[in-house]
């Protein structure tokens, strides 16, 4: 016997390495020490910070993956797997340095996988960071033939004095949203039971939405996750009042913006601010789902939140709207414990 009768090709490994180089070599920037290959990635923290402090981050995609993995469309799930890192350590007010990946699958496939970091390397374009290396396991019996699974860690940098930890918040701040490019990649195990349950195929064309209509469902829910790294990096070099934000994930908005506020704080979130987007829409009538469960499972529309101080709120929304984002007031700090509440 030897290990390719085992169920695992090495020579499938090397050909993989050799496909994404190319994609590894497009997300280089300035800091990364040596080249595709070594057994660690390397990286000169820069230069410019008084006391600087590194924030980290680390998240899978969920089982978005077994939409793009059923429709066999892997290029834009890794940008999924960049958002949900860098938008995590964002909240911070830290700046992406780089990014690695650890990719698991039954039998590699090389051109598989290879699209797959592709997307990891657009994201990370996204967000000005380094793909700075990763790990690829082949584990024949684990995962099924196509199957893989994918996970993501991320580290960024910032100003020990310029982070965003809660105590910036004030009572009378408003809450601004920034809008969602779709479902990202939170609460897909309910998508696919709604799905199942009505018996939709993933290449049906369903009239969810004018923008949607010529999609099937499989590429209407694997849009992927939006990065707001470089906007919102700008807004805070720019000094546009932003005290706080919450990246809006599992949990949606009651559990996630929350996280953001200081001691004695609360939010009100004023329901009715902002025009849920057709797909969640659709999505609550085809599985009957109650309100609060949709918003404590999706993200309704707003992808990421700003605490902002309430006399430059005007000046932080067009800011927003000029980068291409729908942004509307959608709520206010006020006296509590740390709660949301809609009203």
């Amino acid at each position: 016997m030897d290990y390719r009768q085992a169920g695992v090709d090495i020579e499938a490994g090397r050909t993989f390495v050799e496909k994404i180089r190319d994609s590894v070599a497009r997300t280089h920037r300035a800091g990364v020490l040596g080249d595709l290959g070594g057994f660690g990635g390397c990286f000169e923290i820069p230069a410019g910070y008084r006391q600087p402090v590194l924030v980290s981050g680390t998240d899978g995609v969920g089982t978005k993956l077994k939409i793009a993995q059923a429709a066999n469309k892997h290029d834009t799930i890794g940008i999924d797997l960049v958002a949900m890192c860098v938008n995590d350590v964002l909240t911070s007010g830290a700046e992406p340095l780089f990014f690695l990946d650890y990719l698991a699958t039954g039998k590699l496939e090389p051109d598989q996988l290879a699209e797959v970091v592709k997307g990891i390397a657009d994201g990370c374009q996204m967000a000005g960071c380094a793909l700075l290396g990763g790990e690829t396991a082949e584990m024949p019996g684990f995962y099924g033939v196509g199957e893989y699974d994918a996970a993501g860690f991320c580290v960024a940098i910032a100003e020990k004095s310029e982070m965003l930890n809660g105590t910036q918040v004030n009572i009378g701040d408003v809450v601004i949203g920034l809008a969602s490019s779709g479902i990202h990649s939170n609460g897909y195990s309910l998508v696919r039971k709604i799905i199942e349950t009505k018996g939709y195929s993933w290449g049906a064309k369903l009239a969810i939405s004018p923008e949607t209509e010529d999609l099937a469902l499989a590429e209407v829910f694997l849009t992927p996750t939006q990065i707001y790294v470089k906007p919102v990096l700008a807004a805070l070099k720019a000094d546009l009042g932003i005290h706080g934000l919450a990246h809006i994930t599992g949990g949606g908005l009651p559990e996630n913006l929350p996280r953001c506020l200081g001691e004695g704080q609360a939010v009100n979130i004023f329901r009715h601010s902002w025009e849920i987007p057709a797909l969640f829409q659709w999505l609550q009538a085809q599985g009957e789902v109650p309100e609060l469960d949709m918003f404590n499972t999706f993200n309704m529309g707003i992808g990421m939140a700003a605490v902002v101080d309430p006399q430059k709120v005007d000046q932080a929304i067009a800011y927003f709207q000029t980068q291409g984002f729908t942004t509307n007031r959608i709520g206010e700090v006020v006296a509590g414990t740390r709660s949301l509440n809609f009203v």
